[in-house]
């Protein structure tokens, strides 16, 4: 009788649940269509406006403005945001806490510093007053390695604050807005020994900005990421787990330590990658896994893939933005996503400490 229950039950419940995943699976393939169309219209825009015509065919023959110049930005801004996006989100399901991304935990400041530092003092690469070429990394390997140090750095205070001492969420957020403020402290004081072209060049780059990505850049990045991202993903199913609790993970055979961890320090390579290459990109991961979360739920199985899109899309839209916004002058693009996730913060802010109350 029990069974005879159950398979009804099932049968009864199908469509809902065909209902439930059809929504999701709907939402990523609208982003992924509207990010193929966002890039093609990116492609497109610039100083020399060119149609989507003549945007495929200079691709198709690797020849022609679009192929060497705008193909690597708007692929790089692909990647950086989808992996920005996704770092976020499984930073916000490990701490439990929806305000966490690489740059509110201060692990981008920290990432900055250390490039900075290599760039300096370890004579891995070169500054110039020129605005498109404020800084030439000579060995991007040093400069990666170096940011991916200090930003472990942050990150290990996150982790001692979360495993050990237990603090509240709010506490985390306040930790990274101390380690932001320490290594913003630390970077001051390596602009204090540079030079003024350096100085200038250094807080130029600091902004966040894809011109000076070459195909090298998005191959080490890209190499770098895909693995991530497929760890990240293949491990969904201990993410949701972990959403409900750690004694409900812990229960189920998820081991949260070691997930907790190796989810931040892949969080720290990924943000440290960026920054050492593109400068401060601040909120993509905080903007992109709620904008999902508010429409599909927090189901882990499709809030990281469609973080991922979702994230490469907001990027991209904001690159084409500073590129077109003050034409022929460009902003970094770092100032237009601090401009869309700053109010974000707050308003998650203000609303988490009204229920509280």
């Amino acid at each position: 009788m029990v069974k005879s229950l159950t398979i009804n039950s099932t049968k009864e419940d199908a469509p809902d649940y065909l209902k439930y995943i059809g929504k999701k699976v709907l939402f990523i393939t609208v982003c992924a269509v509207a990010l193929l169309l966002v890039a093609l219209f990116a492609l497109s825009l610039g100083s020399a406006n060119l149609s989507v015509a003549e945007v495929i065919s200079q691709i198709l023959s690797q020849s022609g403005i679009a192929w060497s110049i705008r193909l690597p930005r708007v692929l790089v801004a692909v990647v950086a945001g989808a992996m920005l996006a996704v770092a976020g989100a499984v930073m916000q399901c490990i701490l439990k806490n929806h305000l966490s991304e690489p740059y509110t935990l201060g692990l981008s400041q920290a990432a900055a510093f250390g490039a900075a530092f290599a760039i300096v003092f370890l004579g891995a690469g070169s500054t110039f007053s020129n605005a498109k070429d404020a800084v030439i990394v000579s060995n991007q390997y040093t400069v990666a390695l170096c940011a991916f140090c200090f930003s472990l750095i942050s990150t290990a205070v996150i982790l001692v604050l979360t495993r050990l001492t237990r603090v509240s969420p709010e506490a985390i957020v306040l930790s990274g807005v101390v380690m932001g403020s320490v290594f913003g402290a630390a970077l001051t004081a390596v602009q204090y020994f540079a030079s003024d072209v350096q100085i200038a060049s250094i807080v130029y780059w600091t902004f966040g900005d894809l011109s000076r990505i070459t195909w090298d850049n998005l191959a080490l990045i890209g190499t770098a990421s895909l693995p991530v991202l497929i760890y990240f993903i293949y491990n969904r199913w201990n993410y949701n787990a972990l959403d409900a609790g750690i004694d409900t993970a812990s229960s189920l055979g998820v081991n949260v330590n070691r997930h907790v961890i190796v989810g931040m320090v892949l969080s720290s390579l990924i943000a440290a990658l960026i920054v050492s290459m593109m400068g401060v990109i601040g909120f993509v991961g905080l903007l992109a896994p709620h904008m999902v979360r508010r429409v599909i739920g927090s189901d882990n199985r499709f809030v990281l893939p469609a973080s991922a899109l979702v994230g490469a899309l907001i990027l991209v839209v904001s690159d084409t933005i500073a590129r077109t916004i003050i034409a022929p002058l460009i902003l970094p693009v770092g100032v237009i996503t601090s401009f869309m996730g700053g109010p974000l913060f707050l308003y998650i802010l203000i609303r988490g400490y009204r229920k509280r109350n």
